[in-house]
C-alpha cells in the first residue's frame, strides 16, 4: 500500500499492474531522452555563435523532425495497445463478484454462491484498532483466492462511483443502470486497499475498498463460514 512521502507507484500485486509499471518506465525513459536532446539543442544554440545557417530552415531537418516524432509515438503506442487488450481480456473466470456502489458504501455479491452477499462500510476512526489505517479499513473485506482469474461486475445504485484498487491496476466506473466488468489475477496473498475514485457526494472520501487475497483453502473456509451466518 501507499506510505508517507511516496513518489512512485504501489507494489504490483497482479500481472496487469506489473505490465503497467513496465510501460510507465518505458514511456518515462523516452520522455527523458527527448527532454535531454531538446535541452542540449537549446543550450548549444544559445551558447555558441557557430550555428549552422540551415539549422532553422532546412528541408532535411523538416523531414527528420516530422518522421522522428511519428516513430516515437509508435514506440509508445504499441506496448500501450497490448496492455489495453490485456486489461479487457476475460478468459474463464473462476469467480464472479458483483459490486454495487451506494452513497456511501459498497455491496458485494458472489454470484457463484446462492446467498453470499454483504455490505462493506468504512470503520469510523474512533473504532479503529491499533495498526489499522484511517479511512481505509472496512467492516467487511472482499475476500478472493490468489492466482485465480476473478471477474468483477461493477454498477451503482444512485450516483456515479468508481471501484479502484491501485495495487491491482484496476479502476472501473460504477454507473447506475449499466453493468461494467473487469478482470484480474492476484499473484500474492495480502490485503490491498482502494477508494471510490469518482466524486459521489459529501461522504465520497469515506467509502474504502478492501480486497483480501488468500490461498484457495482459506477462501473455501471463509465462504463456508459466511454461508452459515447468512
Amino acid at each position: 500500500m501507499a506510505h508517507p512521502s511516496q513518489l512512485g507507484f504501489q507494489d504490483a500485486a497482479s500481472p496487469v499492474m506489473e505490465e503497467l509499471l513496465h510501460f510507465h518506465d518505458h514511456a518515462l525513459m523516452i520522455v527523458f531522452l527527448i527532454s535531454t536532446l531538446v535541452l542540449y539543442i537549446i543550450v548549444a544554440m544559445v551558447t555558441t555563435n557557430l550555428t549552422n545557417k540551415f539549422i532553422l530552415d532546412s528541408q532535411e531537418i523538416e523531414i527528420i523532425w516530422t518522421l522522428l516524432p511519428a516513430m516515437i509515438l509508435i514506440l509508445i503506442a504499441l506496448p500501450s495497445l497490448r496492455i489495453l487488450y490485456l486489461m479487457d481480456e476475460i478468459n474463464d473466470p473462476h469467480l464472479t463478484i458483483k459490486t454495487i456502489g451506494h452513497q456511501w458504501y459498497w455491496s458485494y455479491e458472489y454470484t457463484d454462491y446462492e446467498a453470499l452477499m454483504f455490505d462493506s462500510y468504512m470503520i469510523p476512526t474512533q473504532d479503529l484498532s491499533p495498526g489499522q489505517f484511517r479511512l481505509l479499513e472496512a467492516d467487511h473485506r472482499m475476500v478472493i483466492p490468489v492466482e485465480s482469474p476473478i471477474r468483477v461486475l461493477v454498477s451503482a445504485d444512485d450516483v456515479l462511483h468508481s471501484w479502484a484498487v491501485p495495487s491491482l491496476g484496476v479502476k472501473m466506473d460504477a454507473v447506475p443502470g449499466r453493468l461494467n466488468q473487469t478482470a484480474f489475477i492476484i499473484s500474492r496473498p495480502g490485503i490491498f486497499f482502494g477508494q471510490c475514485s469518482e466524486i459521489c457526494g459529501a461522504n465520497h472520501s469515506f467509502m474504502p475498498i478492501v480486497v483480501e487475497a488468500v490461498p484457495l483453502k482459506h477462501f473455501e473456509n471463509w465462504s463456508s463460514l459466511m454461508l452459515e451466518d447468512a
